[in-house]
C-alpha cells in the first residue's frame, strides 16, 4: 500500500490519498485524476474507472476510494496542453488503462507514476517538464511568479503583505497597470491567484508537521477559520480533513 503522499513543485501539485469526499467546489487549478484500477471515483454522481481532467472554475463533487490527483498551473506548460486536449469540454475522460510506471529520477527527484503516465499519454518529454515552466510572456509577472515559488521550498514570503500598490511600484508600473497585465497573462486576478498560493503554502506547512493553526499563520491567514473556510471552497474539504487526510499512514 503507498502512503499518502503529496509533491508539490512550480506549476504543479500532486497528491496520492485514500477516502478522497470533497463537497461541490472549483478552483483555479486544471485537474487530473486517476483512480486506482481497483478503487471507486465518483464524480457528480458519474461512476469513473478511467483518469479524467477536469478544466480550471469548473465546479464539481469528487469521491473516490483511493488514487492520484494533479493540480496543473493553466499558464504553464502542461497546463496548456491539457487545455487543448479538452478543447472547450468542462471534462474529459482518458481512453487508457492504467499504467504504472517505474518513477524517473531527474535532478536528484523523482516524478511520480501518474504524471510519467499523463506525459506518456500526451505523447510529451518527460525531461522538459519536470519543472511545469510557466507560459507567461511578460518578464516582470516571470519575476513576480518566481518569487512567489520560494514558498513552495519551505521559504513562506508570508503573501499577506504582498499589496498590489506595493508590487506595483517594484515592477515600475502604476498599480491599476499591474493589475490589468497580471490578469491578462494569467487568466485570474491577483487578489485571488494569491489567495491559491496561500493555499498551496498551507499544504507546504502541513507537510512540515505544523498545526492547522500554525499553517494559517504562516500562510498568512488571519486564523485556522479563515484558513478553512477558503480551503473548503477551493478543495471541498476544510483544512483539519486535508490535515488528518494527508497525515494518514
Amino acid at each position: 500500500m503507498i502512503k499518502p503522499l503529496v509533491w508539490i513543485e512550480p506549476g504543479i501539485v500532486i497528491i496520492y490519498g485514500y477516502s478522497l469526499d470533497a463537497v461541490p467546489h472549483h478552483h483555479h487549478a486544471i485537474q487530473v485524476i486517476f483512480p486506482k484500477s481497483d478503487s471507486l471515483c465518483l464524480l457528480d454522481e458519474q461512476t469513473v474507472n478511467q483518469p479524467l481532467i477536469i478544466d480550471a472554475n469548473i465546479e464539481h463533487q469528487l469521491q473516490m476510494d483511493e488514487g492520484w490527483i494533479l493540480l496543473i498551473e493553466p499558464k504553464s506548460r502542461l497546463g496548456e496542453v491539457l487545455s487543448l486536449k479538452l478543447a472547450g469540454a468542462p471534462f474529459l475522460i482518458f481512453n487508457m488503462q492504467e499504467t504504472v510506471l517505474p518513477p524517473l529520477p531527474i535532478q536528484g527527484k523523482k516524478i511520480p507514476p501518474p504524471l510519467n503516465a499523463l506525459l506518456q499519454q500526451l505523447k510529451l518529454p518527460q525531461q522538459d517538464l519536470f519543472i511545469n515552466n510557466s507560459t507567461v510572456a511578460d518578464k516582470r509577472i516571470q519575476i513576480l511568479l518566481t518569487q512567489l515559488d520560494q514558498c513552495l521550498q519551505g521559504q513562506c514570503l508570508k503573501p499577506i503583505n504582498w499589496r498590489a500598490s506595493e508590487i506595483a511600484q517594484q515592477l515600475a508600473l502604476s498599480e491599476s497597470r499591474f493589475l490589468h497585465l497580471f490578469k491578462e497573462q494569467l487568466g485570474i486576478a491577483w487578489r485571488p491567484y494569491l489567495l491559491w498560493r496561500r493555499m498551496i503554502c498551507a499544504i507546504q506547512a502541513i507537510l512540515n508537521d505544523s498545526s492547522a493553526t500554525d499553517a494559517a499563520h504562516l500562510a498568512g491567514f488571519s486564523d485556522s477559520a479563515h484558513l478553512s473556510r477558503t480551503f473548503k471552497n477551493n478543495f471541498g474539504m476544510s483544512i483539519r480533513q486535508a490535515h488528518i487526510l494527508l497525515k494518514k499512514g
